[in-house]
């Protein structure tokens, strides 16, 4: 049955919207602040040719790069100023929530509350520049061994570049910030999301052209659009899905008055790693293709069979996506949810889960229902993801239509839609509760 708030929401008009000033700010900051960023992804680094450049960049396809480009919003490919995007930002908050359960010093600061959470975001903004510097001087020298694409090589280019691209990647975390704590949204996601949709339209493109040239039958690319919604409403489905485990309070007495007695419910969801595992999965399988083509074919004999083996759309590459991605989920879901910890503050407030004791047998079962869900979890997320690289490879199509992007687009789009309607139901609350002020007055 929907909550009141559920119900609220589920009334909004565009009357409603229309009155919401502060809401109205923050959504034209959010694409004011979206728009500086694509803005910034044209800008390239300062001397760079851009016409070697291009050329290295396609000899380059199938490797680590494409991912990279693809949540730059083609940035890597130009080699712009926001070339890192905020990559560096989330390695550095993935590394700092693994080493949360490893150091008791940040698993202290975790338990802290609002002055831990401040201590834990400033070391993973040290952890973004000294990441960023790595990949920023890994980039520089990519670039200056690159025979053409750097007019004047040396020590000043690379210092210079280094510079630029840990600076653009300080801005956009900053701008990051800016838009979660004064626009709609996560910021952070919100930037990757940007870059995505930017590709999308020339991707389209492509696809209708491999159509008006009959590479494409148009029946297929009927059949793909309804693919393409019919994948979208599963996904927002599975992300929504959760598993409510019932808690209980009991009564006490205070006084002559009875409290508690309440029941309230846990929630689980079925992909507790979002999309991480993906990310992780198609990173570590595109290293050897990566480090194949900077080798151009001088490599040992090995790794060109193993670059061939693990070429998009294999048996092999599909079978060791699969496997990580199933191992990043049971991985991750294990490092995010303690079991133990949350049995532990259940009994702490005094609740417990019908039909089994609190404490351990509690944690036993919580983690027996985590651990199913995740098995569910982790086969959506192998198939989203195996999708597109069968359409990749039966049928040619020129972009990923699923996978880690199309996930990241419609997990982010939900989050958005849901802090909009949180914002209209704070407006209609303040709306009735001035209302109810004024009738006040008006019966005095």
């Amino acid at each position: 049955m929907a909550s009141a708030a559920e119900q609220l929401a589920a009334n909004m008009n565009f009357a409603a919207f229309s009155k919401a000033d502060e809401l109205k700010k923050r959504i034209w900051f959010t694409l004011g602040a979206l728009l500086v960023y694509r803005l910034g992804t044209y800008i390239p680094l300062p001397g760079i040719d851009p016409a070697a450049l291009q050329q290295v960049f396609q000899a380059q396809q199938g490797g680590i790069f494409d991912v990279l480009d693809l949540f730059a919003g083609g940035a890597v490919g130009r080699m712009a100023i926001f070339a890192l995007t905020i990559m560096p930002y989330i390695s550095a908050s993935i590394i700092i929530q693994l080493m949360t359960s490893v150091s008791s010093h940040l698993g202290d600061l975790k338990k802290e509350g609002e002055q831990g959470r401040k201590t834990i975001n400033q070391y993973t903004r040290y952890g973004t520049v000294v990441l960023a510097t790595l990949q920023g001087y890994a980039i520089a020298s990519g670039l200056s061994s690159a025979e053409g694409v750097v007019t004047n090589p040396g020590l000043y280019f690379t210092i210079s570049a280094v510079i630029t691209l840990v600076g653009g990647t300080v801005f956009l975390m900053w701008l990051g910030e800016q838009i979660t704590a004064r626009g709609v949204g996560n910021g952070i996601s919100l930037i990757i999301f940007a870059g995505i949709v930017a590709e999308l339209p020339s991707a389209i493109v492509s696809t209708l052209e491999l159509g008006r040239q009959g590479a494409l039958s148009a029946i297929l690319i009927v059949g793909l659009i309804i693919m393409v919604i019919g994948l979208i409403a599963f996904i927002v489905f599975m992300e929504r899905a959760q598993r409510r485990l019932i808690v209980q309070y009991p009564k006490r007495q205070v006084g002559q008055k009875m409290y508690g007695g309440d029941s309230s419910h846990l929630p689980l969801k079925l992909n507790t790693a979002g999309v991480i595992p993906p990310i992780f999965a198609s990173s570590l399988l595109l290293l050897p293709i990566t480090i194949a083509n900077f080798s151009a074919g001088q490599g040992p004999e090995w790794l060109g069979t193993v670059t061939a083996l693990l070429g998009h759309g294999q048996p092999l590459y599909m079978a060791f996506y699969a496997a990580g991605i199933i191992f990043f989920c049971f991985f991750y879901t294990a490092i995010v949810f303690n079991p133990e910890e949350t049995a532990e503050n259940l009994r702490k407030y005094g609740g417990f889960i019908p039909g089994y004791r609190p404490g351990k047998r509690t944690a036993e079962y919580i983690d027996h229902v985590l651990t199913r869900l995740t098995v569910l979890g982790a086969a959506y997320l192998a198939f989203v993801c195996l999708l597109p690289e069968l359409l990749i490879s039966q049928y040619n199509i020129p972009f990923y239509l699923g996978g880690t992007s199309l996930l990241i687009v419609v997990s982010v789009t939900m989050d958005t839609v849901a802090q909009i309607q949180s914002h209209l139901l704070a407006h209609q609350y303040e709306g009735l509760v001035k209302k109810s002020k004024l009738r006040g007055k008006k019966s005095r």
